[in-house]
Order: structure tokens, then sequence, then C-alpha cells
């Protein structure tokens, strides 16, 4: 008989003898395929050193920023100028206050992994927390790449601008690092149509690091092209696109180059014509992919810095996006249609954030599989305010009834922060239990060479052969 479960021991999230088993067993064994996520190439090839606790935890992560405000934490202690110490201090009062937030678990998850901390945060164990966490780090085994090793990350994909000369990738593979670290091309910044001043300055940078003007319409195609395979010689092997929902209809080559004059010529999109324009770059990059044999991963849905006020206070990419409600069926149909009428549909991810379109998101892939790859068409993991443990079950669950669980290429941290990757034993612990708990109740067969091949494939090895690591 199996012990009364405790707060994050070994049973987390384990129902089972079997889920255990398979966790413990298999899961917990795999290295980590981080195929998305935000780190800093910089970081990496420097091998940061963090001089606190805040910086190497609370320095970029939005999700507790959000939790910050929401528990009434004034900005200054958020992002603002209070100090290091303060904002942890901060952040370790507001723990007690995160129950049933999956920001509970992660948070002791993350201490536990990292430090060997036990210790629940809170104020009162705040400062002992501080001083051993700050005593850690400057021993030195947890720098950036110190993180990935304890933690066995076999491969990151960071997310790099076409404009950016990629010169941190290029000192990360001097350096010989165990982890294999690539780019990946996010041109969101070229579909700045609605904000002339923003596209202006980015075009700016483009061109200085292509040494060509790319000012012009045919200049932006030539820029992008250049830089597509620029990434590509760097070991680039997907694009991804942050799109609030794709056009139900065909965007010419005219109509994006009328939009791209005008905004270039300090004239603003209209949101209609900024969502055409979008729709047209997201076309583009995914036929340069697929000659390219790259992925096109697609994250769709969000209301994109919604309080003007934070956003004129704060600027972007502050913690104050959330789940939008856009139709995201027609465009997203038209456009894998007309890849795959034109043979030009490529290896494709499709990330939602709304859970309104679980149902479309798991569904829609099977129109498209060609036999070629197995799971060329991927629904992506539970993403952004859906990667908690409910999120992650529906996910998966769903997955499993309209597609095949066992071709799926599963967690990503898609984070900024170097400690986030004990969100991936969150998401294996659930997924052992999904499957043993399976087993236990008679849904599935205790075979023994099935179920470990299927975990082991969802863990780590689907990901490798998908992305060609």
């Amino acid at each position: 008989m199996r012990a009364p479960p405790r707060f994050c021991d070994d049973s987390f999230l384990l129902s089972c003898d079997r889920a255990a088993d398979l966790y413990h067993r298999v899961a917990s064994r795999q290295p980590i395929v981080d195929f998305h996520c935000h780190l800093s190439p910089r970081d990496i090839a420097e091998d940061r050193q963090f001089d606190t606790l805040h910086a190497a935890w609370l320095e970029g992560d939005h999700y507790k920023w959000r939790a910050l405000r929401a528990d009434g934490v004034p900005e200054e202690l958020v992002t603002g100028s209070a100090t290091p110490w303060e904002k942890f201090r901060a952040w370790a009062r507001t723990v007690p206050h995160t129950l049933r937030n999956p920001l509970f678990h992660w948070t002791h998850l993350e201490l536990r992994r990292h430090f060997g901390i036990e210790d629940l945060l809170e104020e009162s164990t705040a400062e002992a927390i501080w001083r051993e966490a700050n005593r850690q780090l400057a021993a030195g085994r947890l720098s950036a790449r110190g993180i990935l090793a304890l933690m066995r990350v076999e491969a990151v994909g960071t997310t790099d601008d076409p404009a950016d000369p990629l010169v941190w990738h290029d000192a990360i593979r001097r350096a010989g690092i165990a982890t294999r670290v690539v780019p990946t091309f996010r041109p969101d910044a070229a579909a700045k149509v609605d904000h002339p001043d923003r596209l202006t300055a980015w075009v700016r940078r483009l061109s200085e690091t292509v040494g060509a003007g790319a000012d012009t319409f045919a200049g932006l195609i030539a820029a992008l092209e250049r830089r597509h395979a620029d990434f590509a010689a760097a070991g680039c092997r997907a694009s991804d696109h942050g799109v609030e929902s794709l056009v139900d209809e065909e965007v010419t080559d005219q109509t994006a180059r009328r939009i791209w004059e005008r905004a270039i010529g300090g004239t603003p999109a209209d949101a209609a014509d900024a969502a055409r324009f979008a729709t047209w770059l997201v076309g583009l990059v995914a036929r340069l992919n697929q000659a390219a044999g790259w992925v096109t991963q697609l994250h769709l849905g969000p209301f994109r810095d919604p309080n003007p006020l934070l956003a004129a206070r704060l600027g972007g990419d502050a913690g104050c996006d959330t789940i939008g409600d856009a139709r995201q069926g027609p465009g997203l149909v038209r456009l894998l249609g007309a890849l795959a009428r034109d043979d030009r549909l490529g290896r494709t991810i499709l990330y939602n954030i709304n859970p309104a379109d679980n149902a479309l998101f798991s569904a829609l892939p099977g129109s498209f599989q060609d036999g070629a790859i197995p799971g060329k068409i991927q629904w992506g993991s539970a993403w952004w305010f859906l990667d908690q443990e409910r999120g992650m079950r529906e996910q998966m669950n769903m997955l499993a009834d309209f597609g095949l669980l066992s071709r799926f290429v599963g967690m990503v941290t898609d984070s900024r922060s170097f400690l986030s990757y004990p969100r991936h034993e969150y998401f294996r612990r659930i997924l052992c239990d999904l499957v043993g708990s399976d087993v236990e109740t008679g849904r599935l067969p205790d075979r023994g060479d099935w179920l470990d091949h299927l975990v082991t494939a969802v863990c780590c090895g689907n990901a490798r052969a998908y992305f060609r690591f």
C-alpha cells in the first residue's frame, strides 16, 4: 500500500504505482530537448554568473510579475527601482497566496531541484532561502551553462530576431559546450506595419546586419531570405511567429507591398491591413522553411499590451498580455490549405492560447498529414496560460482522442528563466500519471515495451527527431 502523499514528494502528481514506475524508471532519466524558449544566448555565451536569486529567478519571469501585481504589490517591487532583496521578499510574501496556482508548484520544484531547498517559501523563511541560494550561486556551479548541465538539457532553441547578427550564437559554437544551442527565426518585428516608428527603427537594424537596404518591399524580401540562410548556417531548425489570428483571404504580394510602402512612408496600417501583412509574412517564411527542412511554429491568439496605462509605463513584453478570443479556424485552414496545394507545407506546430480552441487545434493537424513524416503537423504543448496541470492534462487527452499522443513532440519551457526547467518534470509527471492510470484502470494493456517507448518518445525522442537535433 502506498504511503500517503506529502507535498512535492516522490509521488507528486503520480496517483498510482504504475504511474510512479513510469516516471522514476523512464521519464526522469530522459534529457531535455527545449526546442522553444526565450533564454538569452548572450547569457549562455558568457556563462553568466547570477549575482542574486532575484537575477536568476525573478528578473524576467512574467508569470511571477503577474502574480505579484494581482497580490497588490506595487510596481516598484515588481519591475521598478527596489533592490533585488526587496523584490525577492515581496515574492516570498506572495507565494502563500498562490495556493492552487501552478506558480506554487513551480516555485518549490525550482528551489528543490536547483538548490536542494525544501523549506516552503514565505516571508519568515525568505532571508534564510535568499542567503543559501545566493551562497550556491556565488560558488559558480549554477551559472547559465551550469544550470543547463545540471538539468541535462540536450538542446535549446532560443528566439532570435532576423536583425540580430547572431554573434552570441557564434561564440556559443566556438565555446563547444555540451548543450546544443541554436537560434530560432522570429520575424515578428517585420509585421509592425501599424507602428511605423518601430518598423523603421527595425529596418535600419536589419539593413545594417545584411549590408543592404531593407526599406523597400523587394529589399525586405531579399533581407529576410539572406538572414534565413544565415540562420540556417548557424544551425537554426525553426521559425516562430506570434500572431493574434490569420486572415481568411488570399494576401497577394501586391497587397503586402501596398501595406509595407505606406508604413515605411509613415502611415500606420489599420488593424485589418496589419493582420493581412502578418498573414502574408507567415506564408513567405513557411515556404522558405519547407525548402530548408525547418519547422514553422505558430503561436496564435494573445491580446498584446491590452492595458494602455501599463504599456505606456513599462513598454511591451512586461507580463501584461492575455488570452485573446479571435476566430482561429478559417485563416489557419486557408494558410495550411494554400501551402498544401502548392506542395509547400512543411513541418508545422500549432499552439493555441485560448482553451476554447482545443478541439480545433487537436483535430486540424489530421487533415494535413501526408504520411511522409510522423507527426508532421503538430498540436503543440499547452502554452502560456494553459501550461498548468489542468491545461496539460486536457491537451494530452484531447490529442490522444483526435491524433497520436505517441508522435507528440512534448513540452517546451517558453521561458526567459534558466531556473524554469523543472516545468519539464511537471509535464513528465502528468504524462506518466495519464498513462499509468489508464493501465491501472484497464484502459491500456500493461505492455512495458509499448509504454516505455511512448513515454521516452514524448519526453524527448520525438522532438529530437522532428527538429533533427
